[in-house]
């Protein structure tokens, strides 16, 4: 058996272009595994900061947060809120931006790396994620997030402590500094094997297509000039 083709994903569970991209990416290896020849496919989640000043309670809404935290005109930030809304619906993602509460989000980064420790990685971004968009809890919260964890299946005490302890915030600091190293400045972004970069929440077929091309490249065997 072929090695697994990695893909590493930089994002933040605050981040809607994310929650577009990870069911984007879900899709496009769900239609790769189908193939006689699929692909094997490992994908970890990083930390990515979209916004790591924002403070853990923010007063106001997604509108207020933009338009005033951010300094963008109301009626920019209401069109690109209808927009991204509707491209979410696209994928089958029911955005609520009248309940999103907006928080700093170093503390459920933190609870990523936990999870990953414990194999419930991809359960736990799916969980924070729709918790955030879809159901407006607050994400900033040590209570909320200990619920949530229990959601994706990690120990309730254990996730307490993580969160309490501060253990894995060199966990994130470290996945934050690699996407410095790799000029990262916006998410989500997709690392393919190490050498390849695919920027922004591309459509199920071009992750499907990245897949297939690079399992294709793992399979031909290497040629030998003399």
């Amino acid at each position: 058996m072929t090695d697994a083709i990695k893909i590493d994903v930089w994002s933040d569970i605050a981040c809607p272009w994310c929650y577009i991209g990870k069911r984007n990416l879900e899709k496009g290896l769900a239609a790769a595994a189908a193939d006689e020849d699929a692909p094997n496919v490992e994908v970890t989640f990083h930390s990515f900061e979209l916004s790591p000043d924002t403070p853990v309670d923010f007063e106001g809404d997604e509108l207020d947060f933009l338009s005033k935290h951010k300094g963008m005109p109301r009626e920019q930030v209401q069109q690109m809120l209808e927009r991204v809304t509707g491209v979410a619906a696209e994928v089958g993602l029911e955005y609520r931006f009248d309940l999103l509460q907006h928080t700093n989000t170093v503390k459920a980064h933190e609870l990523l790396h936990f999870a990953k420790e414990n194999g419930r990685q991809h359960e736990l971004a799916e969980r924070l994620m729709s918790a955030y968009f879809t159901e407006g809890r607050h994400l900033g919260r040590e209570d909320e997030l200990v619920a949530l964890a229990t959601d994706a299946g990690l120990e309730a005490e254990a996730a307490r402590d993580a969160l309490r302890s501060g253990r894995y915030l060199d966990a994130v600091r470290a996945d934050q500094a690699q996407a410095q190293a790799y000029g990262i400045s916006g998410v989500p972004f997709f690392v393919i094997d190490g050498k390849y970069g695919v920027s922004g929440a591309q459509p199920a077929d071009a992750f499907a297509q990245i897949a297939r091309q690079v399992w294709q490249e793992r399979r031909e065997p290497a040629v030998v000039e003399g």
